[in-house]
């Protein structure tokens, strides 16, 4: 081979690095020039020409499955169509199910795509394995995208399920069950009753639909999350149990027949089994495919370092699943192996704890101590927050699991048809959960959010431990004190605006943060659903990423996707200022002539006229905030009469730089009077994409355009930040500026 594997993996993995950051996947037009300047480098004398061509052949082949998956979402979107499809799951709880797309309109689908199908007023029993001929109405995933929120449409493109729709018609192919839904249900009834009966669904077949908010919850908050995911320590126990049964069987064999080929062999299957059995998830599948890299190299005889077989590893993942780079799993597994063995290498126990038994709580409080502080900037990137009791709760959780509950379940799987012992395995499986649990319980909450100052500061872990195993702080101390100081203070530099103001994206409702000096004023708190809330949601946690104060509340009328989110609110900011036209007990008023100041800004209330008992979207409290140079105008829900009523009373007075389209967009606001008066240069509109009122029109777009305003909106722009300066002001767009990726555009046909 004219090139090692290492250099291989290496170039594959950085080929598709770019995934992550691209703002736009180059066009399948240039395709032919890449490859013919590829095919040109190949030919030359320069090695770094040569491995220049084949980075550049690996990053097209990188980005082929995102640009087609692209097209099928455009294609399998742009109008109802009949389609084939084999049922994966079905989610009682939740009133849907994942089918896998095999055929639409004629056209067969090789690579798998998903979509969730709502069951609403569908009365059909359905199950796992079924084919069926359905014609469907189908749209592609649109998140809600917020700085410091979670990153739905990145996961969605990441587990190839971009699709959300609803069934027109539908009739059976084939109505019978798969097998993998045959067994999960002659195994659930041996468990049926058993109080931890929803994690064991999860352990043993990947079905997390179950589990209570209240589990979920505990499981971020003592950071054992990835314990109840299948992944790549569920596959290696399997992988393990595979190969302890192999070779106990060959204690029956002839001498000459027992070799190390057949136990491997037997760990892949019983791996592959366990990974069918859980539903195939796409950490599973990471999982097995670094199996079968590592038993290759074992069969082929090849010694390598534990660093080579792990880029191997990842490169052969990322080569067969390139949209995995996006996946937060992969990040969180690839870093944590790396990570343990950074640890291992440089921090290494001493010898002599490293043999006796009476040590193995001094190794296992090392192994989590490494990787507590390794992941560390890692888990606040994704979840924005780090849990100070995960250290103690997978010190007890982790060998419990793996070496009792996982290994149990396997057990009671296998041994099915052997009812008495299958029925005691299970309830075993269910004590010992009972047994991780109930300390999990008793634990203090331990979860912190980070902002994303915080997210700097936590690579200083990386720093120290680099410093004390280098023995920097005594050669180069003055150096590592800058590096210090560089990494903690680096936005010293940043130029920071005066003020700013974010309309949050918070689909079908209203929610504007302004914010000044770590502290923020909001006006309307977004929409509230069954099990939720927009605050929840999306506010707080934009609130904590920004590290963000609330000090103030302005609700702008009384409907429920104004003010769902204030109770969440109050929660969590006891001491805010709540001002509305409500007439409710410990409510400021907003009318007419209301005004206050908050730090450097004046808050004037200019409608309604006075307090009303009504919370109509004539009666919304419009406020007028300044800083004295720049104004925006903040307007509710009215709708045109109180809009020519307020152009009555003021007119040149209402004149601002930035105005909150009324109504969200709707065709009974935003008459041209007030647009004339308000005469300003940025519109911004909070709206669903799949809104059921079909907001913003079409007509009250193009209304602000000839008016001379520029148009933004939540539904197409996400998270819209305006930020004032003291000699001008700017717009960012979540999708277009602030974090400008090619999977965060608008899929599907565009407005």
């Amino acid at each position: 081979m004219p090139y090692s594997l290492s250099r291989l993996s290496m170039w594959t993995i950085i080929a598709a690095l770019p995934l992550t950051f691209l703002s736009q996947l180059p066009d399948a037009k240039y395709d032919w020039v890449l490859m013919a300047t590829g095919t040109i480098f190949l030919a030359c004398r320069q090695q770094w020409l040569k491995e220049g061509a084949i980075l550049l052949l690996l990053f097209l082949w990188m980005i082929t499955p995102g640009r087609e998956l692209v097209r099928q979402i455009h294609f399998l979107s742009a109008r109802p169509l009949e389609a084939t499809v084999i049922i994966d799951q079905v989610q009682p709880l939740t009133e849907r199910m994942r089918v896998r797309i095999v055929q639409a309109a004629e056209q067969p689908f090789f690579s798998p795509i998903y979509a969730q199908l709502s069951l609403k007023n569908i009365p059909q029993k359905f199950c796992g394995g079924q084919r069926w001929k359905m014609r469907l109405r189908l749209r592609p995933v649109h998140a809600r995208l917020n700085e410091g929120g979670f990153d739905s449409q990145r996961f969605a493109l990441a587990n190839s399920m971009p699709l959300t729709g609803k069934i027109l018609s539908m009739q059976p192919v084939n109505s019978s069950c798969g097998w993998r839904e045959k067994i999960i249900e002659s195994r659930r009834q041996k468990y049926d009753g058993l109080p931890w009966q929803a994690v064991i669904s999860a352990l043993a077949f990947g079905d997390r639909g179950e589990m209570s908010t209240e589990i979920k919850t505990l499981l971020r908050e003592t950071g054992t999350a990835h314990l109840m995911a299948i992944s790549g320590m569920h596959i290696g126990l399997a992988a393990s149990l595979g190969w302890l049964i192999t070779r106990l069987l060959q204690l029956c064999f002839r001498a000459h027949w027992i070799g190390y080929r057949l136990p491997l062999a037997g760990s892949l299957v019983m791996a592959l089994i366990y990974s069918w059995m859980s539903g195939g998830s796409a950490p599973a599948m990471r999982a097995i495919l670094a199996l079968i890299t590592w038993s290759l190299l074992r069969l082929k005889g090849r010694c390598c370092t534990n660093w080579q077989v792990w880029a191997l590893c990842i490169a052969v993942i990322v080569f067969f699943d390139p949209l995995s780079m996006l996946s937060d799993s992969l990040w969180l597994s690839a870093v944590a192996v790396a990570g343990l063995l950074f640890w291992y290498q440089w921090f290494p126990l001493p010898a002599r704890f490293m043999a006796k038994k009476r040590w193995l709580l001094l190794r296992l409080l090392h192994l989590q101590a490494g990787l507590f502080l390794l992941l560390m900037p890692v888990q606040i990137m994704i979840f924005h927050g780090i849990s100070l009791s995960a250290l103690l709760a997978n010190l007890w959780a982790v060998p419990l699991v793996t070496l009792l509950t996982v290994p149990l379940i396997l057990c009671a799987i296998l041994l099915d048809y052997f009812n008495p012992l299958s029925s005691l395995l299970w309830w075993a499986v269910d004590q010992t959960l009972m047994l991780v649990f109930r300390p999990l319980q008793a634990l203090p909450a331990g979860w912190i959010f980070v902002d994303r100052e915080g997210l700097w500061l936590s690579m200083l872990a990386w720093l120290i431990l680099a410093t004390g195993r280098f023995g920097w702080w005594r050669t180069s101390p003055f150096a590592v004190i800058g590096l210090c100081l560089s990494v903690g203070c680096w936005r010293l530099n940043i130029r920071q605006p005066e003020w700013r103001l974010d309309m949050l994206d918070v689909g079908h409702g209203l929610a504007v943060a302004i914010s000044q000096q770590g502290k923020a004023t909001l006006y309307d708190t977004g929409n509230q659903w069954i099990g939720g809330d927009a605050a929840l949601s999306h506010i707080l946690p934009w609130l904590r990423w920004q590290g963000l104060t609330v000090q103030h509340i302005v609700l702008s009328h009384g409907h429920l996707d104004h003010i769902g989110g204030l109770e969440s609110l109050q929660t969590a900011f006891p001491q805010a200022v709540i001002h509305s036209g409500l007439n409710k007990s410990g409510h400021l008023p907003c009318h007419q002539g209301v005004s206050w100041r908050w730090q450097s800004l004046r808050f004037q209330a200019i409608w309604p006229r006075h307090q009303e008992p009504q919370a109509g979207n004539n009666q919304s409290c419009v406020v007028a905030v300044t800083d004295g140079k720049w104004r925006v105008l903040l307007t509710g829900d009215i709708e045109a009469p109180a809009e020519l009523e307020i152009v009555k009373l003021y007119r040149s007075a209402l004149q601002a730089e930035v105005i909150q389209v009324p109504h969200h967009g709707s065709g009974t606001s935003s008459m041209p009077p007030l647009l004339r008066s308000v005469g300003g240069k940025a519109a911004l509109a909070s709206a669903a994409r799949y809104s059921a009122w079909k907001f913003p029109a079409d007509r009250i777009i193009s209304r602000y355009k000839e008016n001379g305003y520029q148009w933004y909106d939540t539904a197409a722009d996400g998270q819209v930040r305006i930020e004032f300066f003291n000699e001008n002001w700017r717009v960012l767009r979540l999708r277009a500026q602030i974090m400008s990726r090619w999977y965060h555009q608008w899929f599907g046909v565009p407005r």
